[in-house]
């Protein structure tokens, strides 16, 4: 699942972002959601969150568990 609806995130989901100096390779980087720093509904990037590690970034993708 896309990260681009702030309805579908929330503190303490597992999820990969891409951190800002991993967009040009679109390395992804996982960890769990501490705050949305994105206030709108949608975005178009994926929304911005803080991990609890703090680390900031776009969520790229939801992790889905088994």
């Amino acid at each position: 699942m896309h990260g681009r609806n702030r309805t579908d995130i929330y503190p303490g989901l597992e999820v990969d972002i891409i951190l800002k100096k991993d967009q040009r390779s679109g390395k992804l980087t996982r960890g769990v959601v501490k705050d949305l720093l994105t206030s709108a509904s949608y975005h178009s990037r994926g929304i911005k969150v803080r991990l609890e590690d703090g680390q900031v970034g776009r969520v790229a993708q939801i992790v889905e568990e088994d």
